[in-house]
């Protein structure tokens, strides 16, 4: 290496030619693993600063990034992750319900946006056999633990002021802790955009099913029948539940016009506020 530098880079009189091209390659693994750390502050948290730097180099060897921005770097993630749990033992589905979580807020952030259906669209008399889209950065999870709230407490202490890093450092480690403490319990969330803002917003299990329902392209009058199989929701109940949740959703912005038309791309760019609803 030390000779090919030369060929193509000029020494100085304080460094060698592959002395400087050093400098390059040491600010990208710094641009890189600093990225990964904006990215997955709580996946960093779970796994310690130490083993999450580790666990970064071990991916992005292995998983280089291919893409012209950094946005994309943790994109597969996850699925690397599972194939090796040896990083994330004996907290592996925290942390895969983390990255999942922090992968969809970028997701969530800078996704395609669509013309939005309004409230007055919505004819209740075409509804049955109406196939509604949700929009593409409304993102559905199911959790095992509260890592939403994890990630919130997690980038409180981030922009907060400490004495020291140490004292930051301890305080992520207790919450970890007592996360990870806790029973595995279902957690249906979604999480999404308003403007430039991303929310965590949990949800019922049957608007879970009712949204990731619609998603697969299903008509209204099937997604009902479907959501509710497993429901403890009195029958009486149900149409009100319904209407509700369609308003709120509705109001939110979360269903696309059935035609497709012309997209928007909300670049990324901005620093993102996040909030629980």
């Amino acid at each position: 290496m030390t000779d090919y530098a030369t060929r193509y880079i000029k020494p100085n009189d304080r460094l060698t030619s592959f002395e400087r091209l050093e400098i390059y390659n040491r600010q990208y693994w710094f641009r890189v693993l600093g990225s990964m750390a904006e990215d997955f502050p709580g996946l960093r948290a779970i796994l310690g600063q130490w083993r999450f730097d580790d666990m970064c180099r071990a991916y992005l060897a292995e998983r280089p990034s291919r893409s012209f921005t950094l946005r994309n770097l943790g994109a597969r993630l996850e699925t690397w992750l599972r194939r090796n749990p040896k990083w994330t033992r004996g907290k592996q589905t925290l942390a895969l319900d983390m990255v999942r979580l922090e992968w969809a807020d970028i997701e969530a952030f800078d996704g395609e946006a669509e013309p939005a259906i309004q409230l007055e669209d919505l004819n209740e008399t075409s509804a049955p056999t109406l196939r509604l889209r949700i929009q593409p950065y409304v993102k559905l999870l199911e959790l095992s633990y509260p890592v939403d709230d994890l990630a919130l407490e997690v980038r409180a202490d981030d922009d907060g002021y400490f004495a020291s890093n140490a004292l930051a450092e301890n305080r992520k480690r207790g919450k970890v802790k007592a996360v990870a403490a806790l029973a595995p319990r279902q957690i249906f969330l979604v999480v999404h955009r308003i403007d430039l803002s991303v929310y965590f917003r949990r949800i019922e299990h049957e608007e879970y099913a009712l949204l990731s329902a619609l998603r697969t392209g299903k008509t209204v009058e099937h997604v009902i029948e479907l959501a509710f199989q497993r429901s403890s929701i009195p029958e009486f109940d149900r149409p009100g539940y319904v209407r509700n949740c369609f308003r709120a959703w509705t109001t939110l912005g979360w269903f696309c016009r059935p035609e497709k038309r012309g997209r928007r791309k909300i670049p990324r760019g901005t620093n993102l506020n996040k909030h629980h609803e």
